[in-house]
């Protein structure tokens, strides 16, 4: 029998877990396909990271859910149900582009995380310590591409700075709290608006290295967390689901 949970903590944890589950899904396209071997066993082991940190809050928001596994959440949604981050259903594009969402996400999700540790819900307390270790890996690899990427060639210059330019304004969403981050804050002292500052020093510090320019607009996309969606989530689902859409409850 399921155990007792708001609706509030339970949509909160469902963020966490299609974040995770959307950004891995994205990356591990790359598989096979990396601008060199050494990048593409990388990409496919942060993909793995996140499916694995998928996998843990998913496990916790079924444990208060009747009748529901893991698995369910992945396969059984729709696109209006999911809850994740606009960015994070963007499409690759190019490595460039690959790395910047990474790069914006990262650096967002490891003082999530450092906020979660913080807190006072012991569940969600174990598992973001598990995932800081690999978040703090995958901050420093994306930050490291983007130096290089930046500061680099002529070519990369311009394709990063193209990247920066058209995912800056997904990134407002990070912090426009939904109805689960106002109960999360106020339960259990995870508040994401007071880790803005710290985003934005982060973020400007290293796109300075990079010889980036910072976007300086200032109107942001919205939706993710309430399950607006853009048609790429729909496009993305539709091969995750497939298998399960067209046999129903199989296994192997």
């Amino acid at each position: 029998m399921a155990i007792h949970c708001n609706p509030l903590l339970h949509q909160f944890i469902l963020q966490l877990a299609d974040n995770a589950l959307v950004l891995g899904h994205r990356i591990s396209e790359w598989c096979g396909h990396g601008p060199v071997l050494e990048q593409d066993i990388a990409l496919a082991n942060i993909a793995l990271d996140h499916i694995g940190q998928a996998r843990m809050y998913y496990q916790l928001a079924a444990s208060f859910e009747d009748g529901a596994t893991e698995d369910s959440y992945p396969y059984q949604r729709d696109v209006r149900g999911f809850r994740n981050l606009l960015l994070l259903e963007m499409e690759n594009k190019d490595f460039g582009y690959t790395l910047t969402r990474s790069f914006f996400y990262d650096q967002f999700h490891y003082l999530l995380l450092e906020a979660i540790i913080q807190s006072d819900h012991k569940a969600l307390k174990e598992i973001a310590s598990q995932a800081i270790k690999e978040v703090r890996y995958h901050c420093r690899y994306s930050s490291d591409w983007m130096k290089r990427l930046g500061d680099g060639t002529e070519e990369s210059h311009q394709r990063v700075q193209k990247a920066v330019d058209a995912f800056y304004m997904y990134t407002g969403e990070f912090f426009m709290p939904s109805a689960a981050d106002e109960y999360m804050a106020a339960e259990f002292n995870i508040n994401i608006e007071s880790i803005k500052e710290k985003w934005l020093e982060n973020i400007q510090a290293v796109l300075q290295e990079s010889t980036l320019a910072m976007p300086q607009d200032t109107w942001f996309q919205k939706g993710g967390k309430t399950g607006v969606h853009t048609e790429k989530l729909g496009f993305l689902l539709a091969e995750l689901q497939y298998i399960q859409r067209a046999y129903p409850n199989m296994n192997w």
